[in-house]
């Protein structure tokens, strides 16, 4: 006797697989054309996203530089911590060759990869692998006039820096934003004196292109820990004061109404210059980690704020021999940078620091070593597969030492 069949309704094998990984749903998308297409769904798409931030599927890059090369790449971890944050594979990003890239992000598992020193950028999501690149900046830049030297001035020099990557939800766009110093020297003098200028400039993922904003008074004056983008708000440390009589505060970008904001850093978080303040997301919200800028042993007071008040999360207490903090892993894990530039891992947890074993020997400018967190995404972003033209290529470790 043959059994009846039985069948899931549709909407249920649909919320069955959008809490399987990125990789996994790739791999069904021949199954069948419904399923293909579901995938794409924005309503698919969301309840993935918000499956793996529920569950806190982190993946963590370590950005390094090429010891023989002098080239940037990514060193993507495992994201257990039982594997002790192995290296699982290499990335390579031959569309930077020769360029220092530096990465903003991730909003919605999408990451920003800019570099500073030159008008190239682009978007990327490291689970589906697609790949997209910003056009250059048709902004025009404005001459400068010097009322000393009473004379216009040569443009010199352009540099992008401080840029950060968001999600404007009243739009449904994603927005890139970057400082632009502008660098005029006088021509006819054999050792000029350089003139600066600054401009702001946003791009656009739904029109694909940049446009210039007002300027705000104040200017970042440090990176952040890995991600500076929360719920719409960018956020970047600035500062005034002369030395000794610094004081704190945050300059903040709405992704919305594309206005700048100034906040202030409380005072118990630390005061200037005795104390580092470096801005960071943890758990969803703004934070920032505070260490002593002197001093052998080193502790870290970790802060973040919700509506506005900041409470004290934690103390981590006399470490020796760190330099300074990397960001943070899944469930509080805090990655560190030592004295030798060699990575460590405070369990929060157990309260217990260890080394990973993430050879850096052999890396080129240690102390640039940073760490980025994503969560997996099917947010598509009208670029190509990353291998088409080969903009990134991925290399798997030769083994767990990591050794190469």
């Amino acid at each position: 006797m043959q059994r009846p069949r039985f069948e899931l309704p549709e909407a249920l094998v649909m919320e069955i697989l959008s809490k399987l990984p990125v990789k996994s749903l790739t791999r069904f998308n021949c199954v069948c054309k419904y399923w293909c297409s579901s995938f794409q769904t924005p309503h698919f798409i969301s309840n993935n996203y918000h499956n793996n931030l529920e569950n806190n599927n982190l993946n963590l890059l370590l950005s390094r530089c090429d010891g023989n090369t002098f080239q940037r790449y990514f060193s993507q971890l495992s994201n257990e911590k039982y594997q002790n944050y192995i290296v699982k594979q290499n990335i390579h990003l031959p569309f930077f060759k020769n360029d220092r890239p530096s990465v903003y992000g991730a909003c919605h598992g999408l990451l920003c990869l800019l570099d500073p020193s030159k008008d190239k950028a682009a978007i990327w999501n490291p689970s589906t692998r697609e790949f997209k690149i910003l056009p250059p900046s048709s902004i025009q830049r404005p001459p400068y006039f010097s009322p000393f030297e009473e004379t216009y001035l040569t443009l010199d020099d352009v540099s992008f820096d401080h840029a950060s990557f968001g999600f404007d939800s009243k739009t449904d766009d994603y927005k890139v934003i970057r400082f632009v110093t502008l660098t005029f020297v006088n021509s006819e003098e054999q050792y000029p004196h350089p003139h600066f200028m600054d401009q702001v400039e946003l791009y656009s993922l739904r029109s694909n292109s940049w446009k210039e904003i007002p300027c705000p008074d104040y200017k970042p004056t440090e990176t952040t820990l890995g991600n500076n983008y929360v719920d719409g708000i960018c956020y970047w440390k600035t500062e005034t004061g002369a030395y000794l009589d610094f004081r704190g505060l945050i300059l903040s970008f709405d992704m919305g109404n594309e206005k700048f904001s100034i906040l202030p850093i409380p005072e118990f978080v630390g005061s200037f210059p005795e104390y580092y303040v470096n801005l960071l997301v943890f758990n969803g919200s703004l934070g920032a980690i505070v260490y002593p800028t002197e001093g052998i042993d080193t502790s870290f007071d970790l802060w973040v704020t919700s509506e506005g008040v900041w409470t004290k999360q934690f103390n981590i207490k006399s470490i020796s021999g760190v330099v300074r903090p990397l960001g943070f892993g899944k469930n509080g894990d805090l990655f560190l940078r030592d004295t030798n530039d060699e990575v460590l891992l405070f369990d929060a947890s157990t309260q217990e620091l260890k080394e990973l074993q993430i050879n850096t020997y052999l890396d080129h400018f240690r102390f640039t070593i940073s760490l980025h967190a994503y969560l997996e995404s099917l947010v598509r972003i009208n670029g190509i597969q990353e291998n088409i033209e080969k903009h990134v290529i991925r290399q798997p470790a030769r083994d767990a030492s990591n050794e190469y």
